[in-house]
């Protein structure tokens, strides 16, 4: 799903740009009621496991391969605002490092990747919630459910920015039919990426994860014939892991998976290549600006080694993804703890 430059006139990337820039800023505000010391730490993680998961492309159809986009993913573990924050991190990571999504397409990349999806599949995500059980349980079919939908969701909202500004002719219901049709099954593997990791976090730290907050019913007891909520306990029930061990936890596993793992991926062209190429729309694709960059193409310049090479690649992109991300969330949990301060506060008061 990530858009070479070529793709998009220059006025539609110019709007999605303003969209995009327009969506960071208010999410850099809604993230500051997200984050606090506990979750700005997973925010940077989910970004880096983000970028790892994505190296790691599944096959889904005869010569056609996925990947995680991840909006879903980051939005119920902390939070949409985050989410957006995560996802265009790692777009940003991808593009200016690795070659991967133009760098004009940057607004159309964030657009769809991160605002469509986390929007759509955390609204998604709240629906049923609300009407699923309040049990943990409900917290990973709705992850399901949600990632589930967000893919061709994505894919929708593509196709709409192609039909306005494409730069080739081609018929708008063949890509419409051909982008929404693989990422339904790109989308199940979405689902279920989503669905086993946010379902892992809950059973350890259900604390930790934005979707989950809330989510614990009061027992209730009957008394005289009549129900009523039993006090609540004195202490809160001890987690099963401290958030170190789950922070170290989570960036060995996106080590492993963007050092290791990655090589085993499907070398196919993923969904949205597989429909470029099939269509048409790729005729006037772009020379990307990062393509002299030494780590293009997820390989390390002058590593002859193909899998050391990728390995490398994998390795640095989550370390400057997690610390990158830790970064842009600490800043924004520390912008909160000025704004919630004694010295602000006081001053409201009087």
């Amino acid at each position: 799903m990530h858009v070479p430059d070529g793709f998009i006139n220059a006025p539609v990337s110019a709007v999605t740009g303003v969209v995009a820039a327009g969506a960071i800023a208010v999410s850099l505000r809604g993230a500051r009621r997200e984050l606090d010391e506990r979750t700005a730490p997973l925010a940077g993680l989910v970004a880096a496991f983000i970028f790892a998961v994505q190296m790691l492309n599944f096959p889904v159809a005869a010569g056609t391969s996925g990947h995680l986009l991840g909006g879903a993913l980051a939005a119920i573990l902390v939070g949409p605002f985050t989410g957006v924050l995560c996802v265009s991190v790692v777009l940003l990571m991808q593009g200016v490092l690795f070659a991967d999504g133009g760098l004009t397409a940057l607004g159309v990349n964030i657009t769809d990747m991160a605002i469509v999806t986390t929007v759509v599949s955390y609204a998604v995500f709240r629906g049923l919630l609300a009407v699923l059980p309040r049990k943990r349980r409900s917290v990973t079919v709705a992850s399901f459910v949600a990632a589930l939908v967000s893919v061709p969701a994505a894919a929708v909202a593509f196709t709409l920015m192609y039909a306005v500004g494409g730069t080739t002719d081609v018929s708008i219901g063949k890509v419409a039919t051909a982008m929404i049709g693989v990422h339904v099954l790109i989308g199940i593997g979405e689902a279920v990426i989503t669905a086993l990791t946010v379902g892992a976090v809950v059973a350890v730290r259900p604390d930790l994860v934005h979707g989950a907050r809330g989510l614990r019913q009061r027992l209730r007891l009957r008394v005289n014939g009549e129900l009523v909520d039993a006090p609540a306990p004195a202490a809160p029930v001890a987690a099963r892991t401290s958030r170190r061990t789950l922070w170290l936890t989570g960036l060995v596993t996106s080590l492993v998976l963007a050092g290791f793992v990655s090589f085993y991926a499907s070398a196919n062209p993923d969904g949205l290549e597989k429909v470029a190429h099939d269509q048409g729309i790729d005729k006037k694709t772009g020379k990307h600006a990062s393509s002299g960059s030494p780590l293009a193409d997820y390989g390390v310049e002058d590593v002859s080694d193909a899998r050391l090479s990728g390995g490398l690649a994998g390795v640095i992109g989550v370390g400057v993804t997690v610390v990158a991300g830790s970064t842009v969330f600490w800043a924004v949990r520390r912008r909160r703890d000025t704004d919630v301060s004694p010295a602000s506060t006081a001053s409201t008061g009087a």
